[in-house]
């Protein structure tokens, strides 16, 4: 099958687990998350009319989505990798959503940038439910904080929550962590479950999942 199809059939089997969790599918965003892909692997995706992609490093973003995003301008482009800050300037001048909002420095550096260019980027705050030290996001125990540093004191515009649950272990107790803190804090939106578990996050209430392989098929070496 091609990229479109892949496509059709990943929104068709988000649609398949909303109603299994008596949700309405429009509740569920799908991001394509194209990173290590090629244009010419993407831009089938955008002619079919997908509109919200991810990409993990902001390097290779640049190298991809500038021309594309001029093209199409209702495009959404989500960060989803760790982002480190000497490269907020250019992550605040691409992307449009930064998902991976995990430490007081990164936020505090992008309010500043944020400020500067006259942007208000939508931010996710990443909770490292599993608390994995080789892996992004605040630990359970800095959650509270961190969100309410960029809700009260920054003013960032936090849109949810998002984590990453450990390879090794089962989703839903980690989609679960993410559920509760949301509601904690009266968060809507939930970034949780990617290609292998995104039906299981849609339980759990996930607004937004994220899934590259079953949309772009195996990524090929960087």
């Amino acid at each position: 099958m091609g990229i479109a199809d892949n496509l059709a059939q990943v929104k068709h089997s988000i649609e398949l687990a909303a109603q299994d969790a008596n949700r309405s599918s429009d509740e569920v965003e799908l991001v394509a998350v194209s990173k290590v892909h090629v244009v010419e692997t993407i831009r089938p995706a955008l002619e079919a009319g997908h509109r919200i992609f991810g990409e993990n490093r902001v390097q290779e973003a640049q190298g991809k989505w500038p021309a594309l995003k001029e093209e199409f301008t209702d495009l959404e482009l989500h960060l989803i990798g760790g982002l480190q800050t000497n490269k907020v300037k250019d992550a605040v001048e691409l992307f449009d959503v930064i998902e991976t909002v995990d430490r007081p420095k990164l936020a505090r550096a992008l309010a500043k940038e944020m400020e500067k260019q006259g942007k208000s980027l939508g931010v996710y705050v990443q909770i490292n439910t599993g608390e994995e030290e080789q892996k992004g996001g605040c630990l359970l125990s800095e959650a509270d904080e961190l969100i309410t540093l960029c809700r009260d004191e920054l003013k960032l515009n936090v849109l949810g929550l998002m984590c990453i649950p450990p390879a090794a272990e089962e989703p839903s107790l980690h989609f679960a962590f993410l559920r509760e803190i949301a509601k904690r804090h009266g968060i809507e939106k939930l970034s949780m479950g990617m290609s292998g578990d995104y039906e299981a996050a849609i339980r759990f209430d996930a607004t937004s999942v994220r899934v590259g392989t079953a949309v772009f098929g195996e990524r090929v070496k960087a």
